[in-house]
């Protein structure tokens, strides 16, 4: 049987970087083995699922580009099904009907682990003929009395679960609805899910769906459990660590295939490589290579990856992705069209860029003049240069060739008379054209600016500096 694997969220909050990992992980595994990924959607939890939890996960997987093959499933909606195994395990005996109430089966507990017993419920919870009328029923598996189960994990080896220490698992609340661990047996025996890979904290649930799985008759999937994520101080991931909406990360600026190789090196590496192509990924992942040990968030390295994946992209591309990020900054298609190509002012602007909204700030003035230039800037670069400023204009004007080299040329000519310094000349006119003291090369920016915009901002620039003396 071919590879098939599946992520299976729970519309309950946000898809956060720990779901993405594992995500990531099973995405990887099947596309590997030129397998099937299968999207399941948990929603037995009635009460705290929500459409908006379900479509932020659809959303993210989307903008991460983890594709699914099949689904997204909903158990809520294979409720019959789930009805039916219960029914063949209770005609099998492999599942009773407990009628006891709560406090009778925690004294029976008590009882039982005073004799050195397991605690199973015998007695009036498996013989019981009739109802109570005052005690909802629920449905147990019946696990075996003595043994083990033993989970071959992938990441954690083998480890063993005394039998005798595992109770008998409710299988059916009392309002008849199955329960999580009871879903996930029959969901992955029916999408023939031949390898399960899920966070480490599911662990403990495994014998139990492995017995379950062998009552049905079924051949168990092959486990591997990824450790979990901690913040930068080695404690639980919390909101301020990074434990937020995947989407948040999209909002900031972050690229897809930045924060996939982030996680993917979270407990995994090949040699000394840091960047992966999302192809180099699908090559060179193999889930038994990760640690069994926790990963610390390391939100500069998840920037400085950031950055890179940043200079690696097509310029056209890069064009097209930093757009949305131009327009939350008020620059619209129109003013985007009479401007200079985006796919150019994007590649100037990559080097120094480290997100998509800080390449989208620096872009802005290319296409919409600064409304006033930073006081600073101004006071210090454009007070008392009226006459340079006048002098760059007309030199800037009388230039034939507007390209990067020519206006670079004049620049430095300019410079000789200023002492030689190209600061004397750049800074003023980098202010009076960018609004700050900071941009691209100033030969480069103005080439792109076009020769009329540079010329009205100059001049704009020089009446300001003219009127304060």
């Amino acid at each position: 049987m071919s590879v098939r694997t599946r992520f299976a969220p729970s519309p309950t909050g946000y898809l956060h970087i720990g779901g993405v990992r594992t995500a990531l992980y099973s995405w990887l595994h099947a596309r590997q083995h030129q397998g099937r990924f299968v999207l399941r959607i948990e929603d037995t939890d009635v009460e705290r699922s929500t459409p908006e939890a379900t479509a932020a996960i659809l959303e993210g997987m989307a903008w991460l580009g983890l594709d699914w093959d099949e689904g997204p499933f909903y158990q809520m909606q294979r409720m019959e099904r789930y009805r039916a195994v219960l029914a063949e395990m209770l005609a099998a005996g492999s599942a009773y009907y407990c009628y006891c109430s709560r406090e009778e089966v925690e004294a029976m507990r008590e009882l039982q682990r005073a004799k050195g017993e397991k605690p199973r419920y015998d007695g009036r919870c498996r013989t019981r003929r009739s109802p109570r009328a005052d005690v909802a029923p629920v449905i147990r598996f019946r696990s075996p009395d003595s043994g083990e189960t033993v989970v071959e994990d992938l990441i954690h080896g083998t480890v063993r679960f005394q039998n005798s220490e595992l109770d008998d698992l409710i299988i059916a609340r009392s309002d008849g609805t199955p329960t999580y661990n009871f879903c996930v047996v029959v969901d992955d025996w029916d999408m023939q899910i031949t390898h399960v890979i899920r966070g480490d904290d599911h662990l403990n649930n495994t014998p139990r769906q492995i017995q379950i799985l062998q009552a049905l008759g079924a051949t168990p999937p092959i486990y591997a459990h990824v450790p979990m994520i901690l913040g930068p101080d080695k404690q639980k991931l919390s909101k301020r660590h990074g434990a937020v909406s995947v989407l948040q990360y999209r909002e900031m600026g972050y690229l897809p295939e930045a924060l996939l190789n982030f996680l993917v090196r979270l407990g995994w590496a090949h040699g000394d490589q840091e960047v992966f192509t999302r192809e180099e990924m699908i090559a060179l992942f193999h889930v038994e290579e990760v640690n069994k040990a926790a990963s610390a968030f390391n939100p500069e390295k998840l920037l400085w990856l950031n950055a890179q994946h940043l200079q690696r992209l097509p310029a056209a591309d890069l064009a097209q992705r930093l757009a949305p990020y131009l327009a939350a900054q008020g620059v619209d298609a129109a003013a985007c069209a009479q401007g200079p190509q985006l796919a150019a002012v994007a590649d100037l602007l990559r080097e120094r860029a480290k997100t998509l909204v800080e390449m989208a700030e620096a872009a802005v003035f290319f296409y919409l003049a600064p409304p006033q230039w930073e006081a600073k800037d101004a006071e210090k670069h454009l007070r008392h240069q009226g006459p340079l400023l006048s002098e760059v204009h007309g030199v800037l004007a009388a230039t034939e060739s507007w390209e990067a080299a020519a206006i670079h040329g004049v620049i430095q000519d300019l410079a000789t008379r200023y002492e030689g310094k190209m600061g004397r000349v750049a800074q003023p006119l980098r202010v009076a054209v960018a609004g700050k003291a900071v941009s691209p090369p100033i030969d480069l920016t103005l080439a792109l600016l076009g020769r009329e915009e540079t010329l009205s901002r100059l001049e704009r620039a020089r009446q300001w500096a003219e009127s304060r003396g």
